[in-house]
């Protein structure tokens, strides 16, 4: 479980987050929505103990991801936007690396992970030479490594193309069972397609929380009318 607190981040005189509070269970996903800028990325790193707050609370597991860091990085699985790999390992090596990270030693988990998010086509090539969606795939495997209960992913699918777009949201969809799930966006048919809660997010303060309107096209009224 996830739960925050009033918790708010400044960066010296920038409020980058203010007095966010929610709580996350197993079997939610979470699309965190909002423009660029609006503060996910600095609350997703308040989850992961990447970051401290400047105030409130934050528990993951009843625990304080900061001082715990150690305890809890196992349950979680992160894909951040950016999604740093070595392009020079083969798949192969690079997944068997961080398993290796994550003291996973059954060769079987790994290779079901592989089959999981399609990547079994790739698992002999350098991932230099993979395509950005096949790349993300990467990292989305080595984020399920250890079978973690919670995925924080961050703009998983920036950048790609609508088809590659598709094969993501059909692999978050495939792997969210019995886990909690958060995803950020700017991209609002994400959210329609991927998550059953939704939390909007505008110049670091929440401005919506609850269950996504369930009319096509609801997501982006309700967007509009409160992101402006």
């Amino acid at each position: 479980m996830i739960s925050l607190k009033n918790i708010s981040k400044h960066f010296g005189h920038t409020k980058a987050v203010q007095n966010i509070s929610f709580d996350a269970k197993k079997g939610e996903i979470i699309g965190f929505l909002g423009p660029n800028g609006a503060g996910k990325t600095t609350t997703m790193r308040m989850i992961l103990g990447l970051l401290h707050p400047s105030s409130g609370q934050v528990k993951v597991n009843g625990l304080n991801p900061v001082d715990n860091r150690l305890k809890i990085v196992s349950s979680i699985g992160y894909l951040p936007e950016n999604n740093p790999l070595y392009l020079d390992m083969k798949v192969k090596e690079y997944l068997s690396m961080i398993a290796g990270v994550k003291k996973v030693t059954s060769e079987e988990e790994v290779i079901s992970i592989v089959k999981d998010v399609a990547l079994e086509s790739k698992y002999n090539s350098k991932i230099e030479e993979l395509s950005r969606g096949y790349r993300q795939r990467v990292g989305l495997a080595s984020a399920l490594l250890s079978d973690p209960s919670i995925l924080i992913l961050d703009e998983p699918t920036s950048g790609l193309d609508p088809i590659e777009q598709d094969k993501i949201k059909t692999l978050i969809n495939k792997i969210s069972k019995n886990k909690i799930i958060i995803f950020s966006t700017h991209i609002l048919s994400e959210v329609e397609d991927i998550s059953n809660r939704l939390i909007i997010i505008n110049n670091g303060e929440m401005v919506f929380d609850g269950d996504k309107p369930k009319l096509k096209g609801g997501v982006e009224k309700l967007f509009k009318k409160l992101v402006k």
